[in-house]
């Protein structure tokens, strides 16, 4: 007796079957994304859902059930896969908002790829199991005749129907107001998270009018005292500004030395002679680089669900390039990645930079992965600066770096080290090593700047644009080498801090600097050195020369509701009191480090950054092609 005769004895029906299989890659989703999860908990969460899909197909289908079976299973086997991935990427959970980001996404398909654990593929085991019979003649006859068995009684397909969608209400109501989306996803099951993202996809939250937006407001929530004689106001006053943002460099790596090696020598001999910011962070979401320059060009907050590149480029963004440029300079970015990528051509449009540079500058030389080296980036970069300081124009220059970039495979003819062994073939690895070119290209830049007579013309600020190695996206040896690394189990707060240097002639503050600050706060700060008032300014940060006390929401790497203060970083679970607390001092984890009111004004930090952005007025080109 066949297999397959022996299913239809025991009389299964294709909702049975599909049910058991997707009951699997349930559990496969869940193990893979959430952390301590139930025995029953995705059986509770997801499968309600599942039933009421195969409730329709059973009522409506009969002829080509097999058809809408098959394609109900490949649509919800895509969803938990895309969950998988997205959440070893960014570490939250995917929504449909996702989607307008596909092209950026295949683009840095390579660090993608590097995440897949060979497990996850057996997710689609059965799919290709299936397809193999139905490519088979005479066995997609019996499997048809399978699937084609007798319609289950109506009575109890209302009966499963009835209770599964109570029991997914019951999973969705209680949790609609849960900040951490992780958890609401955990609590409500992954395809009602999804489906709720999209039917609430309208309810935006409601704005706040800008005119109710000030800066007073903004400084109170903040817990910033407005100083009336602010230490270094105008001490670079007429120098150069030249800001350089290194591709994923996280602040561990200052100071790191691997069997004697020193792995950042360059940034480790200017943290040494310059101001250093120790507890600075990263405040991006989905477009990471090209986030990071959104916030330190504006110090506005990301929006909600989508890179600042596709929510805000219409606008007419306050910047640090239009408050360079009224003050007399000239601004410019330079970047290796073409313009298009991640829709930078527009956002340079609304920051107001009278110029950038990208890949058709640079050109195809040394190429690896998106564009030319870092080598070239800065040699070019270099050579254009010498131009504009002979013009006897100051500029601003914004450099973003991008050889280090995910997955780290950078050529070994590169290398500047050698790593032992157990840092060889694995993440941690290749990124220590990417990040030791970096440094390497970084200082012959420096060198180039200080030979041409720019360095000590300029105040120059270096900072890391998003972390590298995300707790999530490691495997268990790529964790221990971090545990080796800080002495300690590597942690969230870790993961999101990066460094911030700031090289100002003139300014006595050299040293290392323990107050909090975080990519917001890089244009109030910049603003205060080049004497620059930002009366007609509305900013989200402070200067962090000035001020010891921080309030920094996060979002999107970490789960909304999270947010740093002096003493810790914040995450939430349902609700403020079920949160957790990640303390920067050792001794400090029994200690009460954050208040609910914190946590609610941060909330808010974020609903005014939104109002106000949302509500500025489109830039006068777009305005036009919208008449």
């Amino acid at each position: 007796m066949s297999p397959l005769q022996r299913i239809r004895l025991g009389n299964t029906k294709p909702f049975v079957f599909f049910t058991i299989i997707l009951i699997l890659k349930t559990y496969l989703a869940w193990i893979s994304i959430f952390d301590d999860i139930p025995a029953w908990g995705p059986l509770l969460k997801e499968l309600p859902f599942i039933w009421i899909i195969f409730c329709f197909i059973e009522w409506f289908s009969s002829k080509r059930k097999i058809g809408v079976y098959l394609t109900t299973n490949l649509i919800v086997t895509a969803i938990f896969f895309a969950a998988i991935m997205y959440h070893k990427y960014y570490g939250v959970i995917v929504t449909f908002h996702a989607l307008q980001q596909v092209n950026q996404v295949t683009a840095v398909k390579n660090s993608v790829f590097s995440l897949l654990a060979p497990y996850y593929l057996l997710i689609f085991l059965d799919i290709l199991i299936i397809g193999f019979w139905l490519f088979r003649k005479k066995r997609a006859e019996k499997l048809k005749a399978f699937f084609n068995m007798k319609k289950i009684g109506t009575g109890v397909i209302t009966a499963v129907f009835g209770i599964s969608v109570a029991l997914c209400i019951f999973n969705v109501w209680p949790n609609r107001a849960s900040m951490n989306e992780i958890k609401q996803a955990e609590q409500m099951g992954i395809l009602n998270y999804e489906t709720y993202a999209i039917l609430s996809a309208g309810k935006t939250e409601e704005l706040v009018d800008n005119k109710q937006i000030t800066q007073a407001k903004i400084d109170q929530l903040k817990g910033v005292a407005k100083s009336t004689d602010p230490q270094h106001f105008g001490a670079a006053k007429g120098k150069n500004l030249i800001i350089i943002q290194m591709e994923s460099f996280q602040n561990f790596l200052i100071n790191l030395k691997i069997d004697g090696q020193e792995i950042t020598p360059v940034m480790n001999s200017l943290v040494k002679d310059n101001i250093y910011f120790n507890h600075f962070y990263q405040m991006v979401g989905q477009g990471n680089t090209s986030d990071a320059e959104f916030v330190v060009n504006t110090s506005f907050y990301i929006p909600y669900n989508e890179a600042a590149t596709q929510n805000y480029p219409d606008k007419e963004l306050p910047s640090l390039p239009k408050m360079m440029k009224s003050a007399g300079y000239d601004t410019s970015t330079f970047h290796t990645n073409v313009v298009e990528f991640w829709n930078r051509g527009e956002l340079y449009k609304a920051l107001g930079y009278d110029q950038y540079y990208d890949q058709k500058f640079f050109g195809q030389e040394d190429t690896l992965f998106f564009g030319p080296s870092d080598e070239v980036l800065y040699k070019k970069t270099a050579d254009e600066l010498s131009k504009k300081q002979q013009s006897g124009t100051p500029f601003y220059a914004h450099v973003i770096s991008m050889t280090a970039h995910h997955p780290f495979t950078m050529p070994h003819e590169k290398d500047h080290i050698t790593l032992p062994e157990r840092y060889q073939d694995n993440m941690v690895g290749d990124y220590i090593r990417s990040q030791n070119y970096a440094d390497y290209a970084l200082g012959l830049f420096i060198d180039d700047l200080k030979a041409k007579g720019i360095w000590d013309n300029s105040v120059v600020l270096i900072y890391g644009d998003h972390l590298g190695l995300p707790m999530y996206s490691l495997d268990k040896h790529g964790l221990e080498l971090m545990n080796e690394i800080y002495g300690r189990e590597y942690s969230y707060i870790d993961m999101i801090n990066i460094p911030l240097i700031i090289s100002a002639p003139g300014v006595a503050s050299s040293g290392v600097h323990e107050n909090v600050g975080g990519q917001v706060d890089i244009l109030p700060t910049v603003a205060n050195l080049m004497g620059i008032s930002l009366d007609d300014h509305l900013h989200f940060g402070e200067d962090i020369l000035n001020n010891t006390y921080n309030l920094l929401p996060q979002r999107y790497y970490l789960p909304s509701g999270s947010f740093l203060n002096d003493k810790a970083l914040f995450m939430p679970g349902v609700w403020y009191n079920d949160g957790t607390q990640y303390p920067f001092a050792k001794d400090a984890v029994n200690q009460a480090l954050t208040t609910e009111s914190e946590y609610n004004r941060a909330l808010e930090l974020l609903r005014l950054s939104d109002s106000y952005v949302t509500q500025l007025p489109n830039r006068p080109e777009v305005a036009n092609s919208e008449e």
